[in-house]
């Protein structure tokens, strides 16, 4: 329980914060979009730089490996298992583990930018859709107020002494706007500049125009309660049909949904199942000299997903309410779903970069001989010991190959024995090539010999 003395000092400092931000509002009358608008694109920009300082890079559709080993060493590497090979390696083809380069972060900054992109549009959605549904409440509560208007002047009351009658009563959010009214016309405001500057004070066109044909009735002279009933009722009208109109449309913004919730499970069977089995094919030719197991095709369709969730999300809002920018509260919804789908189950997981200290060896397939652009006879097969040589079990493993080429699985857990194996499909230049299997940040390389179908 908080003390009195530090609950009084809270509320304090709290009353002299209103009093503050109500005098700078006074003095300044900062813009609402400063608010919903500058700032959030400021705090989203702030965001991706601080990643891009941070070190992290753009992820495009060319496949990452799990290795950040350089060129250079690399091409050193390669050449000196070709060495050892050609003299009769005696160690039976195991290479010693070496410990892997620090990683990269897991997180792209293209995915840095989704969450730049809901934190930049995020407020200013909210906001109009708030407003949207304040402006559409005080509309209603002025039919009313013209109904009870219309009423008033027909027991005999002028327009002026009813509009003060109906300041005395309670019509919500309407209810300091004629009273304000009210006033300027006790002061000597004419009845017309009152209303004029009530209907502004709203921010409504179908307040505005109906507020003029009520002062151009008063005018007019005759059954002016009459003429002001029926703006009433008309006014009632065309908002029973903008509902109507929006229920109707509806169902196009759950199709849009339904269709993006489509899209995602397209993409979703298409990179566990179908491209895979493509990638195992060493199908190269389709694509001329890249390899197809080169393509990260699941962060090209984590970029589609989002694209699409943006302009999608658009025009929702363009056809539904007439404005694309109401169609942002949508597009938050979609790239906020669609992310997460992506990264649930289309991205590939992050490495594991935790764990007890582990050694990787090479059981066996190493130092095989295959044509290139086709699969290994044999999977390559490492094991997992601790310091005392002990095998560790299911920790993670993941495999990468260089320069080209693909393996299947990319990634798997070891068994009892502390062995893990991956199958592997040559690339399409003959020549060297190294296979990595990564685990808590310790990598085991074996290395493989591609030839071409005429050598």
């Amino acid at each position: 329980m908080k003390p009195p003395a530090m609950d009084s000092l809270f509320h304090k400092k709290l009353e002299e914060f209103s009093e503050f931000a109500e005098r700078i509002r006074i003095k300044y009358n900062p813009p609402r979009e400063l608010f919903t608008i500058a700032v959030p694109v400021a705090v989203a920009l702030l965001v991706v730089l601080t990643a891009f300082l941070m070190g992290y890079t753009l992820h495009t559709t060319e496949k990452q490996q799990a290795t950040t080993t350089s060129g250079k060493e690399q091409a050193l590497q390669a050449y000196l298992a070709q060495m050892n090979a050609e003299n009769g390696n005696t160690t039976g083809g195991a290479v010693p583990a070496t410990p892997s380069a620090p990683a990269a972060p897991t997180m792209g900054l293209d995915e840095v930018m989704v969450f730049a992109l809901i934190i930049a549009i995020l407020p200013y959605s909210v906001d109009i859709t708030l407003q949207k549904r304040g402006v559409r409440k005080k509309e209603e509560l002025y039919t009313e107020f013209l109904f009870k208007l219309s009423e008033l002047m027909r027991g005999g009351l002028d327009p002026v002494k009813a509009v003060k009658e109906l300041s005395k009563t309670d019509l919500g959010v309407l209810t300091p706007h004629i009273r304000i009214a009210s006033t300027s016309m006790t002061f000597g405001k004419s009845f017309e500049e009152s209303m004029k500057a009530m209907a502004k004070s709203l921010h409504s066109e179908l307040i505005t125009r109906y507020t003029l044909l009520v002062v151009q009735a008063s005018y007019s002279g005759g059954a002016v309660a009459d003429l002001i009933l029926k703006a009433s009722e008309d006014m009632r009208s065309i908002i029973s049909i903008e509902r109507e109109k929006e229920g109707n449309l509806h169902q196009y913004v759950m199709i849009f949904y339904f269709a993006q919730a489509i899209i995602i499970f397209i993409v979703y069977i298409l990179t566990t199942s179908l491209l895979p089995f493509v990638q195992q094919l060493g199908i190269s030719n389709m694509f001329g000299k890249t390899d197809i197991g080169e393509i990260d095709f699941a962060r090209g369709f984590f970029h589609m997903i989002i694209l699409n969730s943006i302009f999608g999300g658009l025009i929702i809002g363009k056809i539904s309410e007439g404005e694309a920018r109401y169609g942002l509260k949508h597009v938050v919804v979609l790239v906020a779903v669609g992310y997460i789908a992506c990264a649930l189950f289309i991205l590939p997981p992050p490495v594991a970069q935790t764990g007890p200290k582990v050694n990787i060896t090479v059981v066996s397939g190493d130092q095989q001989q295959g044509l290139v652009s086709l699969p290994l006879k044999d999977s390559i097969v490492f094991q997992l010991t601790d310091a005392a040589g002990n095998p560790v079990n299911s920790t993670s493993v993941t495999f990468s190959i260089l320069p080209s080429g693909s393996v299947n699985p990319a990634s798997d857990t070891s068994d009892k024995n502390g062995q893990v194996a991956t199958k592997v499909v040559l690339g399409t230049d003959p020549g060297t090539y190294i296979i990595t299997a990564t685990a808590n940040g310790v990598a085991g390389k074996a290395t493989v010999i591609a030839k071409s179908g005429g050598g």
